[in-house]
């Protein structure tokens, strides 16, 4: 059953529990699925995997752990089992919406201060080429504990397209090719044990159609088939990321004992109404919240009779509103108190789009403490670290109608250059809050021991009127993956945009008090001049790191769209 949390005026929210949160009875099943299947990744290696398992009649799980090994191969610089990943999981069946965390842990030996030097933090390319960086991976035991709770076929099968992919080769793509050049004078990639030869072979970096093979990396993952997780938290493969740690420049304190103590979380799932659909997405560390707020707070910023550019305004100031409570209240809830009911109550929403800011003022958080039960005080000081986007995002729906939207990292491109049995090793840690100040109040994403580090991730789903699925949808793209999963919904669900549009329209991102529009395309000028001209200040940027791959359910058949920024493509099964 639902738990209903709050109900003020027209807005219900409700948490979902990981063991219940059913949309109807054991009386009220659905009806059969009939709109067949579809996956969009961000490589079509990855897509391929994941239709060979809904071919096979997977699971959208299954499905999602096939094409994130293979993207750990083909897309190193993004994710991989390196790294962590969060994944949203909605079963038709029964009607419950699951979020299982799978975000990398702090090792015990870290302190609030270790990325503070002489009074003042790392930089972040210091702090990011580090052994500090690096935290306890978690996607494979997502991967194991979500296929055990969710999946239909064998766990070996799920491991078969990466292990071939590795073993036989895969053409360079150019995006990873192009990444290559650019992040050599800035990391240890060309110069690291491992990392180097992989992909500066002879000293040269990978060219775009080169064919790579990785033979460690088919090893790790048949010793993971094999053996389930504890062949990679426990033995060689755990010997190997603790040694990539540790060694220099600053070396990390990542220990076998913290590695064979991670496990991974069941969440729960936070939902929200949107006019009549209903909103649902993953709680914190992720930030999935946030887009979820801006959907709110658009809603009430827009007016029935708004302009064009009265939208856009209201799209800008949905961000900045939100954004600023994000950096203020949100951290791992194992740690700390997010006050989420406060955040997303009808009377809060209100209030908080009434204090939309002028546009050339700075923008401060909110007081959610009065719209939450539990009181939460706000003790916190705000953190606006950066976090890089070295991210992916795959949305799958399979064919019985079940759902997977999964966002996975390794943090900044090729995570932390340091590389273990074939894969690279995460940076993760430097998505705490690097600056400490003792005489401050504390950050809620301040770094501890055991904790996980704030994610922008924010995997989302949304369902109809009738509780039925209505999308899929979910970035990479660092601090700006709110921004871009905000774009999504609103671009489809008020603007009437097909989704191959939205996720092709100008990125906007309204962090703090600048506005970056993507201005590569003539429309993305236009909405920079209409900005500048309502008082904003407005970096134009040429490019933006979005990823969006989303499904949508429209009109009796699944609509798939994978970002053009990316190298992402579609699979579909009729039904």
């Amino acid at each position: 059953m639902q738990k209903l949390i709050a109900v003020v005026g027209a807005l219900v929210v409700f948490t979902t529990s990981a063991c219940s949160g059913s949309r109807h009875t054991d009386e009220i099943k659905p009806a059969p699925w009939a709109y067949g299947a579809m996956a969009t990744t961000a490589n079509p290696h990855a897509t391929a995997a994941a239709m060979q398992m809904l071919e096979e009649g997977g699971h959208a799980v299954d499905a999602a752990i096939a094409a994130h090994a293979v993207l750990g191969l083909v897309e190193p610089q993004s994710s991989g089992i390196g790294g962590g990943a969060f994944m949203v999981v909605y079963e038709r069946d029964s009607g419950e919406t699951l979020f299982h965390d799978g975000r990398e842990t702090a090792p015990a030996g870290v302190s609030v201060d270790m990325f503070m030097r002489d009074g003042k933090a790392l930089g972040f390319l210091d702090a990011w080429q580090s052994g500090q960086a690096v935290g306890v991976p978690g996607a494979i035991k997502l991967y194991e504990d979500t296929h055990r709770k969710h999946g239909n076929l064998p766990w070996e099968t799920l491991f078969e397209p990466a292990i071939s992919l590795a073993e036989k080769g895969f053409e360079v793509s150019p995006r990873l090719a192009g990444f290559l050049p650019r992040i050599a004078p800035v990391s240890g990639l060309d110069e690291n044990p491992g990392a180097a030869e992989y992909f500066f072979p002879e000293g040269k970096p990978l060219q775009a159609g080169e064919v790579r093979d990785n033979p460690a990396y088919a090893a790790t993952l048949k010793a993971i088939a094999r053996n389930g997780s504890k062949a990679f938290y426990h033995g060689a493969i755990a010997e190997a990321m603790v040694a990539g740690a540790r060694l220099e420049p600053n070396p990390g304190t990542l220990s076998l004992e913290d590695i064979a103590a991670y496990s991974t979380r069941e969440r729960p799932v936070t939902c929200i109404p949107f006019r009549t659909l209903t909103l649902c997405g993953a709680t914190p560390p992720s930030s999935a919240v946030a887009p979820m707020m801006m959907m709110a707070l658009y809603n009430h910023l827009v007016a029935a009779d708004a302009s064009t550019d009265d939208k856009l305004a209201a799209f800008v100031d949905a961000q900045r509103l939100a954004y600023a409570d994000r950096d203020h209240f949100f951290g791992d809830p194992d740690f700390v108190d997010v006050p989420i009911q406060g955040l997303l109550s009808a009377g809060y929403l209100q209030a908080r789009a009434g204090q939309r800011f002028a546009p050339d003022a700075p923008v401060s958080h909110g007081d959610p403490q009065a719209y939450d039960d539990d009181g939460l005080a706000l003790t916190w000081s705000a953190d606006t670290t950066d976090e890089v986007a070295g991210t992916t995002h795959l949305s799958i729906v399979d064919g019985e109608g079940n759902a997977v939207s999964m966002t996975a990292t390794v943090e900044a491109p090729f995570g932390s250059s340091r590389w273990a049995a074939g894969f690279l090793l995460n940076n993760q840690l430097t998505d705490f809050a690097r600056a400490y100040e003792p005489d401050a109040l504390p950050q809620a994403n301040a770094i501890a021991p055991g904790k996980r580090p704030r994610s922008s991730m924010s995997p989302i789903m949304v369902f109809d009127a009738a509780g039925q699925l209505k999308m899929v949808t979910g970035s990479p793209g660092g601090n700006s993956i709110p921004a871009y999963v905000f774009k999504s919904m609103v671009a489809i669900l008020d603007w009437g945009l097909s989704p191959e549009e939205a996720v092709a329209y100008p990125n906007i991102i309204a962090r703090g008090n600048r506005v970056r529009v993507e201005v590569a395309l003539e429309q993305g000028k236009k909405l920079a001049g209409v900005l500048k001209q309502r008082g904003y200040t407005v970096e134009e940027r040429q490019g933006e790191n979005s990823g969006v791959h989303l499904i949508l359910l429209e009109q009796g058949a699944l609509i798939g769209a994978a970002d053009p920024r990316r190298e992402g493509t579609v699979g579909s099964i009729a039904p």
